[in-house]
């Protein structure tokens, strides 16, 4: 019997030793009220301000995007309008010269085609014969005295012109009309 006792004695003694080991704790007082209303309103306006910022981000991106779209669209038509120009040209030269109506036909509905491609990227010729300068949309080359013409119309197209959208893309190259010819000759006397 004296083993068992010893026993429960050896066994007080481990327990109280093992107390004794643990490091002491430090007791977590949970936070007031108040300060956990302070935290989550902080969290929220986080919250609020990054959503923000993504939308914002989102927005600008999607500018971007659209603005290199455009900028890629305006570069390419402006490396076939010098195309459609000489091709123009050749048309004009070829119904002057009287070529075989078959051909110039052909020539007529791929000029046509040509046409209704730069229409549907919303590109439109600017008409510049019989209408007043504008010097946003028209480079007057040279001022020239027309019977046909009053003062300040242009006369006559050398280049068109085109908008793209809203945008003037390359500006129609026209001569000016100086007003008649009489009126010419007495300014210059």
């Amino acid at each position: 019997m004296a083993k068992k006792k010893t026993d429960k004695k050896d066994l007080k003694d481990e327990e109280t030793a093992a107390e004794e080991e643990l490091p002491d704790t430090e007791v977590i007082e949970e936070e007031s009220a108040p300060q956990v209303e302070e935290e989550q309103e902080s969290l929220r306006d986080q919250f609020v301000r990054l959503q923000a910022d993504f939308i914002n981000f989102r927005n600008r991106t999607q500018r971007e995007r659209l603005e290199l779209y455009q900028r890629a669209n305006e570069d390419l038509l402006l490396e076939l309008l010098p195309v459609l120009d000489h091709y123009e040209m050749g048309l004009k030269t070829a119904e002057q010269y009287k070529a075989d109506r078959a051909v110039v036909d052909g020539f007529k509905m791929v000029y046509d085609q040509f046409q209704n491609v730069l229409k549907k990227f919303n590109l439109t010729p600017i008409e510049a014969v019989g209408e007043a300068f504008d010097p946003h949309k028209h480079e007057a080359l040279t001022h020239m005295p027309s019977d046909e013409y009053p003062a300040e119309v242009c006369s006559n197209q050398i280049r068109r012109g085109y908008l793209f959208g809203d945008k003037l893309l390359r500006a129609a190259q026209v001569v000016v009309s100086s007003g008649p010819t009489q009126a010419a000759e007495e300014g210059n006397n």
